[in-house]
């Protein structure tokens, strides 16, 4: 998993929750990089799951609710990163629809290493889009919260909901229909 994620993850749990928040979950965690990660490095996304784990303790709150927050402040950090995948868009539709084709395709350019999740995607009529999120990670919540803040981002009118396809949470389908 890239060491953007676990950055920002980092500077979001200090500005959420204060410093000592983080070393708290930082020394609780048994971790390979012993919690030294630079935007651009590579580590196992099961140090995130144990920072996320320890967060999860130390501040009382579920494991996804914290990860859906995380997506909603990863998209700001995209956004400021990367805002070429943001300018060629106007809505959150077309948005969602570049995802696999085009930001990940970029991403994979950019770091071939890098193990992304997918999304397949569907459009009706009415320009509800149904998106099917694949990831061996299971990290769903993060997807929701990134899809959640871009509908926010591009002030379209639409609701998220969900549906798990694999129990283990692999596979999710995500319905964003206009309100």
């Amino acid at each position: 998993m890239k060491g953007i994620v676990f950055t920002e993850f980092l500077e979001m749990v200090e500005s959420k929750f204060g410093y000592s928040v983080v070393d708290q979950i930082l020394d609780a965690s048994d971790l390979p990089s012993q919690g030294i990660y630079t935007a651009v490095g590579t580590y196992d996304h099961a140090e995130i799951i144990q920072l996320l784990s320890n967060l999860s303790s130390e501040v009382d709150l579920p494991a996804t609710v914290l990860l859906k927050e995380f997506g909603a402040y990863l998209f700001d950090a995209f956004l400021k990163n990367y805002p070429m995948f943001f300018s060629e868009v106007d809505n959150v539709v077309d948005f969602l629809k570049s995802i696999d084709g085009h930001i990940h395709v970029e991403v994979q350019k950019l770091y071939p290493e890098a193990a992304l999740p997918t999304f397949d995607y569907e459009l009706d009529e009415n320009r509800s889009i149904t998106l099917i999120y694949k990831s061996e990670r299971k990290m769903s919540a993060l997807a929701e919260g990134l899809i959640e803040k871009s509908i926010a981002h591009f002030g379209d009118p639409y609701q998220v909901t969900s549906e798990l396809l694999k129990e283990d949470g692999s596979k999710v389908k995500f319905f964003i229909s206009k309100v």
